[in-house]
């Protein structure tokens, strides 16, 4: 496993830290991707976040009410991912 030492700077009201070249070539990563940050035990892992190709039929206004829905029901989804 290969150590990156990076130190968190501020950026704005926020924090950052600066990815080398190499790191970003490792994982397929480039200037612009989007990605995804999750923290499982203790840790962080950042994923390139996959784009997901919608049918031409589903527009933006199904997506925009979709979305709603699911903030609305957030909990009630949660749930039933246990069940």
């Amino acid at each position: 496993m290969e150590l990156f030492n990076r130190k968190i700077t501020k950026i704005g009201n926020s924090f950052g830290i600066t990815l080398p070249p190499e790191l970003l070539k490792q994982v397929g990563l480039t200037h612009g991707d989007e990605v995804q940050i999750e923290v499982k035990d203790g840790k962080v892992i950042l994923r390139k976040k996959e784009v997901v190709h919608l049918p031409d039929s589903i527009d933006a206004q199904f997506i925009d009410i979709l979305n709603d829905v699911i903030k609305k029901h957030d909990k009630a989804f949660k749930g039933l991912v246990d069940r």
